[in-house]
């Protein structure tokens, strides 16, 4: 694509941006098949009564899914978005096969490393190309989009998952429905996806901050995204903690639900709830993000999912929980594509996906961590004792983004006179770069 044809923005790139949501909605839709059913396997197939052995899965796809996301982001920036797209979900076909099939235990653990790199490598990409896609005037409408396409089919497939299996059995049929959507995310990405990468490199000639724009090797991004500049380490420990918490939906609820005498449908319904907020809500905080800036979202989100997580050890029955999945869902909503936003303000667009992929292996490393100490607190302790440690790390990382997170959205540079503006939404408004607040964007230096 020649540079005067590119232009920036969600109007002018509606087509791909539109297909890119309908390969995130197969992403999201792969995942929830499983967030009921298969912690449901393990109990009830293969007579695993060890909480840690059971979520040896999560912590297997949160570690494969983390390491993928760096290696999109990464190698994203040489090589291009496409491949890893079309790569990502070659790798996700053998998935629902596997499950079908598994004789053993150890053959879900492994679909489940096959599915954290098809989640690494397709989400990531696809967020990182509607950040190309969409410039910097609407990134948090762009990332509310993305995030909620991906779990609102994820909510639904959770939903229609567990009915099937409460219809039928645990395994195969839910997992039918996992071969559509891997070959259909397979073709349109094949077939209908456009590189990005231009869009990357035509954003970068347009921004004055030609410091940043120098070349920065891989170890210094990661130091820098990890935690040198007191921005995007306030961005990845947010990131670690909201996934550490989503363990709970995941991991624990489905096994207290049972405990507690509830279906495998309605525990379905109870996580679908949660997700079905989580997608919905951020078609209004990604936007509202744009607005009001992405600090105070991001802190009063993790706050709400700590008293979400807090009601399910509080109290117990289908109303307290769902009252419980729905302020979980609503704090993610607020936090999820915000922390995705935020790391695209404080980037530069040289190297924002490498900065993405780091971000994102902080934050998916979050499903391994919470696996990890749901289940061994729950075997040492209960898991009402797991629910409420990971509630409390929930609130003391709000208090980490309350004090060292600074507004990163009003820190988005002046555009460059002697350029021409081709942002493709003459609507969208830009601000000048407010006084004293340019030293945030290099951290605590």
């Amino acid at each position: 694509m020649s540079r005067p044809s590119i232009q920036l923005g969600l109007r002018a790139n509606w087509r791909q941006f539109a297909l890119l949501m309908l390969v995130n909605a197969f992403v999201g839709a792969m995942l929830g098949l499983e967030r009921t059913v298969v912690p449901l396997i393990a109990s009830q197939e293969f007579g695993l009564a060890s909480v840690s052995v059971s979520l040896s899965f999560i912590v297997s796809f949160g570690l494969v899914k983390a390491l993928a996301n760096l290696t999109a982001g990464r190698y994203s920036d040489r090589a291009g978005r496409k491949p890893f797209l079309v790569a990502g979900w070659l790798i996700g076909l053998p998935v629902p096969l596997l499950i079908i099939a598994a004789p053993r235990w150890e053959w879900i653990v492994l679909a489940n490393v096959l599915l954290g790199v098809n989640q690494g490598l397709c989400w990531s990409t696809a967020v990182i190309m509607k950040i190309d896609l969409a410039g910097p005037a609407r990134r948090g409408l762009a990332m509310g989009l993305n995030e909620f396409t991906g779990y609102l089919a994820m909510a639904l497939s959770t939903m229609l998952s567990g009915w099937i299996a409460a219809q039928t059995a645990l395994r195969p049929y839910p997992f039918y429905l996992g071969i559509v959507f891997a070959a259909a995310g397979l073709l349109v990405s094949f077939f209908l996806i456009r590189e990005t990468r231009p869009f990357a490199r035509h954003e970068s000639a347009q921004r004055p901050d030609l410091d940043e724009a120098k070349p920065l090797s891989f170890a210094a991004i990661f130091r820098r995204v990890s935690w040198q500049d007191k921005g995007f380490f306030s961005l990845s420990q947010g990131g670690l903690v909201n996934n550490l918490n989503d363990v709970v939906i995941w991991g624990l609820l489905p096994l207290l639900a049972v405990r507690s005498g509830i279906g495998v449908d309605q525990a379905a319904a109870l996580g679908g709830t949660y997700l079905a907020v989580w997608g919905a809500g951020q078609l209004a905080t990604g936007p509202l993000s744009d607005r009001m800036g992405r600090k105070r979202l991001i802190t009063a989100g993790l706050f709400v999912q700590s008293l979400g997580i807090i009601l399910f050890v509080l109290a117990a029955g289908r109303l307290p929980w769902l009252l419980a999945t729905v302020l979980m869902g609503l704090g993610t909503a607020m936090v999820y594509p915000t922390l995705l936003a935020a790391v695209g303000d404080l980037a530069h667009p040289s190297w924002r996906a490498s900065a993405v992929g780091v971000y994102r292996l902080w934050r998916d490393g979050g499903y391994a961590a919470g696996a990890l100490l749901a289940g061994l607190l729950s075997d040492a302790f209960t898991v009402e004792v797991a629910i409420a440690v990971i509630a409390g790390l929930t609130l003391a990382s709000a208090g980490v983004t309350a004090v060292f997170l600074p507004e990163t959205h009003a820190t988005r540079p002046k555009p460059r006179r002697d350029l021409p503006d081709i942002s493709g939404l003459s609507e969208e408004p830009t601000s000048d770069t407010p006084a004293g607040q340019t030293a945030s964007r290099t951290g605590t230096g």
